[in-house]
């Protein structure tokens, strides 16, 4: 069993910066790919940024630029820099790991959801 917990979200002006974490716990051999979602009311979920287990990244375009996803293997840790926040960019941020508890089999988990507000 894997628990994945987000923390840094929170209110934040226009312009300002955050940084999100996500460290998984459990039952873990090795992670997969990494990434980044968010939801907005009324939107679908949208993938902000992902990274393989090789450090490849993606990021959506609305982020590209202002957003960086980095790994910490060490710490089964996943983070999100997130600069130049904008209004849009309000939503509840959720992280997604690939985990191979075994080396045999992987299973999706996904964060709680920290909420980041970004005032105008």
């Amino acid at each position: 069993q894997v628990q994945l917990v987000e923390s840094g979200g929170g209110l934040v002006q226009a312009g300002g910066s955050l940084r999100l974490s996500c460290a998984a716990s459990g039952s873990i051999f090795s992670i997969g790919s990494m990434g980044w979602y968010r939801q907005a009311p009324g939107n679908q979920r949208e993938m902000v940024a992902g990274i393989t287990s090789g450090g490849r990244t993606n990021y959506a375009g609305s982020v590209r630029g202002r957003f960086i996803i980095s790994r910490d293997n060490a710490k089964n840790t996943v983070y999100l820099q997130m600069n130049n926040l904008k209004p849009e960019d309000t939503a509840v941020y959720y992280c997604n790991m690939n985990v191979w508890p075994d080396g045999t089999r992987y299973s999706t988990y996904w964060g709680q959801g920290t909420q980041v507000t970004v005032s105008s």
